[in-house]
Parts: structure tokens; C-alpha cells; sequence
């Protein structure tokens, strides 16, 4: 019996009655209790931190520095209300010690009393640092104080910066007096400077506006010198041109006039003419052969039949006495059999001469078919076509007569334009000479003054003066001027998808596991029946790979839909995870078959030794130095690696490199299997009575 029928059989027996069905059905589930039931339970904490109660305690009184008013711990639990990062309660500072202590709060966070007056003595003489307060209970909870920092770094460090604000922003300040000064000073400077300054820039315009045009306007005369020989040349083509499409449309006109009534009177008798020139080609060319063989023969024949006949016309009509009534009709008959052995004769002469040149002859016989088909084709509407045509060459000639006439129009015109640009750069010349005089003197004027004016204003563009918004974007980069720039590649986008490459192998593997406690790693039929060691292994490895791939199904399906897990790559991800069930039952099955009621335990061993070393929540390199040994020879490993690739993105070269380790570790339990199997043919006393029964 064949591996995959045992497998068959071996998964039939769990539908003979309810308790084996129920097993199946706990079987298909129980990797849910593992995988969905664990992400489930923490699928998005950090979205939740809301929820979690922290106390809030402001005993700030505030402060007053440079006439205004400072709230600073108001401002924090403000800003702390609005961002939600916890559940706040705002207490008293005994009420928060007593929490945090018998676990009502997870932790607490304190504005001290003078916490706006430190913040505020960093513009003043005397500086101080602020101080916020932070109590935690790691009896309550050790992660939520290890969240708390961070939340709580950031609040320090956002507090910081504001205080280090409103200082930069007095100093920015300062400045700004002092340049406004300097600035009133250089405005005198402007005004005299101003008109010179104009005055100099409007001379230096327009001689360069003339030196510009004088420029254009000497081009514009010589392009247009070229554009009028242009079209001096195109005038001249043009009615070369029209010239002759006009001596064509004559022509054409002419002939069409003769022969269109013709044509179109004719087109049928055309036609028929055209098809008998077609048909008698076609039989010349076909009896061509013939007619060559025949030729002298029938030349010969021919001029036999005009002999006989010319002498019998002699012997009865011009040798008798009396003339034989039927002479008429003998001397037709004689001269028609004469004109027919003459054409014998030029036919065989021609046949005997051209005997060469068959092939030729065949040839154009063909070529002469053909045209002539093609003429009894258009013959029909052989009229239309050429009153078209017609029709075509007389349109082309109006077009021509147009384009001769508009050409000698746009030769004139261009020529009077050349003698105006002409006039026109002459003039132009003449003015850009008279405005680089009047720009070499005002320069020197306006050179002077701007020296003036230039210096204070540098003395003024030296000392800063800062606006609302440039000193809030100066004191904003000083006081925090290093930012964290981070970007997260292939971001995984909750702590749930995070750790389902964790969670899913463990739930097959568990799936696994329990599989063969319902199903025996080597199938009793199969040994009974002494059946080869591989099919045997086969016939005990394909039901449970067939119950795992309906838990792969049930599994995602659940995370998907329910939960809400979202894969990159969805179809990778199902087959890959059909491939660790294959590794995984096969392993599992082996560890069963080999040991026995042991082999349980180092399954579940297996699991420990896998789970702590695949590095699934914090990196492999944080745990002990036995952890890394060991990590590289489990194939949790490099599932937990492929997964995280398959469902959150990334190169797909972890996932090879893990098909080919699990499929290596398929095979090779597979085959210690059968091993096994064949071990397991031979009955002992061991195996009659076990030391030990699971």
C-alpha cells in the first residue's frame, strides 16, 4: 500500500465517532490558543499607554521675570493632557507616594513648587536648573517604568528647551536696538546717494538699451539684405513652378478633352477588349508548345492543299471547254487556301526563328496577361479615374499661381523693409555714442556718493537685528541643536506584527507536537505489514502535514481577518509557513519515533532550546554566550529571520537561506525516520515491555 493511502487511512480514523472528531477539531485550533490567543493579548500596547493610570502632581507656584508671568508646571500638564501618553490624575504629592506604593498608579511625575522660578533665573543673574520629578515602582509593573523614561526624557527635554528660549530670546533682542541706530545713521547717505544713483542707472540703461538696439537693428538690416535675396530666388522659383504645372494642366486639359468622352463611352468595350487580349494570351501561352511542334507540318500540309486546289481549278475552269459552274467558288477557295499557307509559312518561319526565345516570349505573354486583367479591372471606372486625376493637377496649378503671386508680394515688401532698417541702424548709432558720454560722467559722480552710503551700511549689516520670527527660529536651534533624524525601514506597525515571526513557529511547533500524540510517528499498518522503511516514514509524516497546513490555513486566517495582521508579501508568507510545517513535523516525528515516550520530552526540550535562542524579542546578541552557540544549528532561527522579511519587507535572501536550511532538516529527519522505521521491524524485549509509557 502506497504512503499517501496510509496517510489517508491514518486521518480517517478520526472520523468514526465524536471524541476523534472533537480531537481533530482541538488539533486544528490549539495553534490558535499559541499564535493568536498570545499576539492577541498584546497586539498594540503602545496605542494603549492611555489606559494606564499615572499620577500628576503641579505644585508649582510660578514666577514673574522681566514683567511677565511664568507658569511653566501649568504649561507641562497642559501639553502632558493633550498628548495622552497616560491615563493622568492630577493628586496631591502624598496621594501620589501612597499610589505609586500600593499600585493604584503605576508612577508618578512632580512639578516642584519653584520649578517656574528656576526655569525663569535663566535669564537673570543667578541661573538654576529646573528639576522634575519621577517616582516609579518596579513591584507594580518593570516595564511601564521602562516606558516612563522615555515619555518622561521627552517631557524633560522639551521643558528644557523652552526655558533656554526665553533667555536666547533676550540676548537676540539686545541687538537689535543697537542696529537700529546704525541704520538711521546710513539713511542720510541713502537720500543724497539715491537721485546720483538713479540718475547714473538711467544713463547706464539707456546706453546699453542703444547699444542693444544698435546691435539688433544691424542685424535686422542684414537678415533682412538675406531675406529679401531669398526671396528674390523664391519669386523666381515660384513661377518657374507655376509655369510649368500650368503647361501640364494645358496639356492634360488638351488630351483630357479628346479622349474623356471616349473613355467614358468606352469603358465597357475596353473591358471585354482588354479580357479577350487577356484570354488569347493566356491560350497563346498556353499552346505555345503546341504550336511550335506543329508549325512546320502544318505549313507544309497547308501549301499541299493550295497545290491541289489551284490545279484543280486549272483543270476545270481554264483548261475545259466548258467552265464548271462551281469555278467562283473554286477560285475563292484556291486563293483562300494560298493566304492560308502563306501565314503558315510566316508562322513557321517566325517559330523557326525565334525557336531561342520561348521563354522570353512566355514571359512577356504573361506580363501582357496581366496588365490586361489589370485593365479590364479599371476599365469600369477608367473615366472617373482620370477626371480625377485631372481634376488633381488642375487644383495643384491654382496652388502654384497662388504661391508665385504671394511671392512677388513678399519680395517687394521685404525690400522696403531693408531700405527702413537700414535708415534705422544708421540713426541708432548716432544716439548710443551721445549716451555713453552722458554715463562716463555721471558714474563718477554716483561712484562717489555710493562709497559713503556703502560704508554705513556695512557698519549697520554687521550688527544682527532679529525679528519675531528670526529670533524665534535662532533661540528654537540653539537651545536644542542637535535633532534625532531617524528612519525606520520596513517598519513594522505595531508590537503585535513585531512578534508574530516569534509566535507562529511556536504555535506549529506546538500544533505539531500534540498531532503526534494523537497520531502514532510510525504507522502500525505499515510495520505490520513489513513494508518498505521509507514508506513507512512517509505513511507517518503526510496526515500530520495534512493537519498542518489546515492549521496554517486557520491560523492566518484568524490573524488576518480577526486580528488584523498585515503581511507584505501574504502568499510567500502562507508558503513558507506550509514548509515549516513539513520541517517541523518531520522533526517531531523523528524525536517520537526514535525515543518513544522520551522522545516528548526533548520535543518540548527542542522547543525550550529554540524559543530562547531564535533571538524573537530581544536580539540574539543580548542573551547569554550558550544562546548564541546554539543559534545558528536551530531552524527557529532562521524562520523567525525569513518571517520578519515576508511580512514587514526587506531583501529576500534570509528566506532562501531558510528554505534551504528547512529543507535540509526535512530531509535529514526524514531519513533518520525510516531509520528508525526499519529498527522498529525488529521486535525486542524493550519494545514489548517499555521501561516508560507516556
Amino acid at each position: 500500500m502506497r504512503s499517501p493511502r496510509l496517510a489517508a487511512l491514518e486521518l480517517r480514523r478520526f472520523g468514526r465517532g465524536k471524541l476523534p472528531r472533537a480531537a481533530l477539531v482541538a488539533l486544528l485550533v490549539l495553534p490558535l490558543l499559541y499564535g493568536a490567543l498570545y499576539l492577541w493579548s498584546f497586539w498594540d500596547p503602545y496605542g494603549r499607554l492611555d489606559r494606564i493610570p499615572v499620577a500628576l502632581v503641579n505644585d508649582d507656584k510660578g514666577a514673574t521675570a522681566d514683567g511677565r508671568r511664568i507658569t511653566a508646571g501649568d504649561d507641562i500638564v497642559a501639553g502632558l493632557r493633550d498628548s495622552r501618553s497616560f491615563d493622568w490624575h492630577e493628586v496631591s504629592d502624598a496621594e501620589a507616594r501612597e499610589g505609586v506604593e500600593n499600585g493604584t498608579y503605576y508612577l508618578s511625575l512632580t512639578m516642584p513648587a519653584d520649578f517656574s522660578e528656576r526655569v525663569a533665573s535663566s535669564s537673570g543673574d543667578s541661573p538654576q536648573t529646573g528639576a522634575l520629578q519621577v517616582r516609579t515602582n518596579d513591584a507594580n509593573n518593570y516595564i511601564v517604568g521602562q516606558i516612563s523614561r522615555t515619555v518622561f526624557n521627552e517631557v524633560r527635554a522639551a521643558a528644557s528647551t523652552k526655558a533656554s528660549r526665553s533667555f536666547l530670546d533676550k540676548i537676540f533682542i539686545s541687538f537689535s536696538g543697537i542696529h537700529d541706530k546704525t541704520v538711521t545713521a546710513a539713511e542720510g547717505a541713502d537720500k543724497l546717494n539715491s537721485g546720483l544713483g538713479k540718475a547714473e542707472k538711467g544713463s547706464k540703461d539707456l546706453a546699453d538699451g542703444l547699444g542693444d538696439a544698435k546691435s539688433g537693428s544691424d542685424k535686422l538690416a542684414k537678415g533682412l539684405k538675406k531675406l529679401n535675396k531669398g526671396a528674390g530666388d523664391l519669386q523666381s522659383g515660384s513661377r518657374q513652378v507655376a509655369d510649368g504645372t500650368q503647361a501640364l494642366a494645358d496639356k492634360v486639359n488638351g488630351v483630357y478633352a479628346e479622349a474623356g468622352p471616349f473613355l467614358k463611352d468606352n469603358e465597357k468595350t475596353i473591358g471585354d477588349t482588354a479580357g479577350l487580349v487577356a484570354d488569347s494570351a493566356k491560350a497563346v501561352q498556353d499552346n505555345l508548345d503546341v504550336l511550335v511542334a506543329h508549325a512546320p507540318q502544318a505549313a507544309k500540309n497547308a501549301r499541299r492543299s493550295a497545290t491541289v486546289l489551284a490545279d484543280l481549278y486549272k483543270a476545270r475552269c481554264e483548261t475545259v471547254t466548258v467552265p464548271d459552274p462551281f469555278c467562283p467558288q473554286l477560285k475563292k477557295a484556291e486563293q483562300a487556301a494560298e493566304d492560308v499557307a502563306g501565314v503558315a509559312d510566316d508562322l513557321n518561319t517566325l517559330i523557326a526563328d525565334q525557336h531561342g526565345d520561348l521563354t522570353a516570349m512566355r514571359a512577356d505573354l504573361g506580363t501582357l496577361r496581366k496588365q490586361a486583367r489589370a485593365l479590364q479591372r479599371t476599365a469600369p471606372h477608367l473615366s472617373e479615374d482620370v477626371a480625377d486625376a485631372v481634376k488633381k493637377i488642375n487644383e495643384l496649378n491654382d496652388g502654384a499661381q497662388k504661391v508665385a503671386t504671394g511671392a512677388k508680394k513678399l519680395h517687394t515688401g521685404i525690400g522696403t523693409a531693408q531700405t527702413g532698417a537700414t535708415t534705422l541702424d544708421q540713426g541708432i548709432g548716432t544716439a548710443e555714442t551721445g549716451a555713453r558720454s552722458l554715463d562716463g560722467g555721471l558714474y563718477k559722480l554716483a561712484d562717489g556718493s555710493d562709497r559713503l552710503a556703502g560704508g554705513l551700511h556695512d557698519g549697520a549689516r554687521k550688527i544682527p537685528d532679529y525679528d519675531k520670527h528670526d529670533r524665534d527660529e535662532r533661540t528654537g536651534v540653539m537651545a536644542d541643536p542637535v535633532q534625532l533624524a531617524s528612519h525606520d525601514l520596513h517598519r513594522a506597525p505595531n508590537y503585535g506584527t513585531g512578534f508574530a515571526p516569534y509566535f507562529i513557529p511556536l504555535s506549529l511547533w506546538v500544533g505539531a507536537m500534540v498531532a503526534y500524540m494523537l497520531i502514532p510517528p510510525l504507522n502500525r499498518r505499515a510495520l505490520a505489514a513489513g513494508s518498505p522503511a521509507w514508506r513507512i516514514a512517509f505513511a507517518g509524516w503526510l496526515p500530520v502535514v495534512a493537519v498542518g497546513f489546515l492549521q496554517v490555513g486557520a491560523l492566518m486566517a484568524v490573524l488576518h481577518w480577526a486580528i488584523g495582521l498585515r503581511m507584505l508579501r501574504a502568499a510567500g508568507t502562507i508558503g513558507f509557513l506550509f514548509l515549516v510545517t513539513a520541517c517541523f513535523a518531520a522533526i517531531v516525528q523523528w524525536l517520537n519515533a526514535r525515543f518513544g515516550a522520551a522522545g516528548r520530552i526533548l520535543v518540548l526540550a527542542l522547543l525550550m532550546l529554540q524559543l530562547t535562542s531564535a533571538g524573537g524579542t530581544y536580539p540574539v546578541q543580548t542573551s547569554p554566550g550558550f544562546f548564541n552557540a546554539i543559534h545558528p544549528y536551530l531552524p527557529m532561527s532562521y524562520i523567525v529571520a525569513a518571517l520578519r522579511r515576508l511580512i514587514t519587507g526587506g531583501g529576500l535572501g534570509p528566506v532562501w537561506q531558510a528554505c534551504a536550511v528547512l529543507a535540509a532538516f526535512t530531509a535529514g529527519a526524514l531519513a533518520l525516520t525510516a531509520l528508525a522505521a526499519r529498527r522498529r521491524q525488529v521486535w525486542t524485549l524493550d519494545r514489548l515491555h517499555p521501561e516508560l509509557s507516556l
